[in-house]
């Protein structure tokens, strides 16, 4: 039901057989460069190990490069359908999304402007990040405001002449630690009395070196930087950048957000679904090697249960999120909102909990840096904020539901 075409199959293999041979021999050791001591006395580094550039080129060579994006000149021209278990594979590395030009926010971004750009701004910006010239930032979480209604929003976008000048904060702002990001894409408020409220959003392209742009600090997600990558809060004062900075022209972040955001959840999703099933084959392998109490620890307490658990939990997870994807590809984004939804509440929980199960199953190493396991669950907890919260999402799948027995919002109130 949801097989893959040749094209498909044939760049899984290929993803496969680089990820075996290339990435995960050299994964432990480059993630602990990337946190070794620094002569400044930091435990962090910002700067990407040698190896990151070297496994960059020989994808793009192979022609593993920009996967995810469905034109078959820019990108691979794979559907989402296609792409979903590539993104499976990467998921089960946490470096190999960015050695196939395939992360987050970087692949949003690409998507975003390869819809929406202007020719102009795809010249400067786009090309550039499908080469892996440069990287890039997305600034829509705030830190005053419940952002999971984003009609919260108090970042501005005002258009002042032939200006649009940006006042407001952002955090959460992924990639901002990268030290090749030159270009920030800004969410902000554009007022204006004569639209309705989701016609007052827009998306501003804001070059990192624009004065009055700040990083105030880096963000650490469970005590860990995630350098060199990182997050960040970044404030904007009086940051004047060009008018034909709009992407799409103003008012339109909205319907801009979503066509981003739709694919990129299957994205994220089979990302989480890959972390799930490498977990899981890290707590077979951590289980079966080490013995306690004259037995195998998988043998002890519940913990085979717990495998097969696991293993229900990931098949379910990814045969909805293939399911979403395929109706995603046969009948668009808005006809398969309630099954991205779904898998978006779904598979970071899954990948939570299977994360959680196989740390218990290392015991000590699976809380420190030895092992992937503290990453994956971190992936996993903190997908369950971003891309709006489950609690957001179920409230969805529940006004559809409704909607599909019938019932209007009017009449589920009387």
């Amino acid at each position: 039901m949801f097989s893959a075409t040749e094209h498909g199959q044939e760049m899984h293999a290929k993803v496969k057989e680089f990820i075996a041979t290339k990435i995960e021999p050299i994964e432990t050791e480059f993630w602990q460069e990337c946190h070794r001591l620094n002569p400044d006395g930091n435990w962090e580094n910002w700067q990407w190990p040698a190896a990151y550039d070297e496994l960059r080129q020989q994808a793009r060579e192979a022609g593993l490069w920009n996967l995810f994006l469905p034109d078959d000149k820019l990108g691979a021209g794979l559907s989402v359908t296609d792409y979903a278990p590539i993104a499976e594979l990467t998921g089960r590395s946490i470096l190999a999304p960015h050695i196939f030009n395939c992360n987050a926010p970087d692949s949003g971004n690409m998507e975003l402007l390869w819809r929406y750009g202007s020719e102009a701004q795809q010249g400067k910006w786009l090309t550039p990040l499908l080469e892996g010239k440069t990287r890039s930032v997305f600034c829509m979480t705030e830190p005053d405001v419940a952002s999971s209604d984003a009609t919260n929003m108090q970042a501005t976008a005002v258009i002042d002449g032939d200006e649009i000048v940006i006042n407001g904060s952002k955090w959460w702002s992924s990639g901002l630690g990268d030290p090749a990001v030159n270009i920030l894409i800004v969410m902000a408020y554009t007022p204006d009395e004569s639209k309705g409220r989701h016609q007052q959003h827009s998306m501003v392209l804001v070059p990192a070196d624009t004065k009055g742009v700040k990083i105030e600090r880096m963000l650490k997600v469970f005590g860990d930087y995630d350098a060199p990558h990182g997050h960040g809060e970044v404030s904007f004062d009086e940051v004047r950048v060009p008018v034909d900075s709009f992407i799409g022209g103003p008012g339109m972040g909205f319907e801009i957000a979503q066509g981003r955001l739709g694919p990129g959840r299957i994205h994220h999703c089979m990302r989480c679904i890959g972390a799930a099933e490498k977990s899981l084959e890290l707590a077979i392998h951590r289980g079966m090697e080490r013995v306690a109490f004259g037995k195998p620890i998988l043998q002890l307490g519940g913990n085979l249960e717990r495998i097969a658990d696991a293993r229900i939990k990931i098949d379910q997870a990814r045969l909805l999120t293939l399911y979403a994807a395929q109706k995603m590809d046969s009948q668009g984004t808005k006809a398969a909102l309630t099954e991205i939804s779904a898998i978006k509440v779904v598979a970071p929980t899954v990948l939570q909990e299977v994360a959680d199960m196989a740390i218990q199953i290392y015991g000590g190493m699976g809380v420190c840096q030895d092992t992937m396991l503290p990453g994956f669950y971190a992936q996993g907890r903190v997908l369950r904020l971003a891309d709006g919260p489950d609690e957001v999402h179920k409230t969805m799948i529940a006004k559809l539901e409704l909607k599909r027995q019938g019932y209007s919002r009017s009449k589920s109130n009387k």
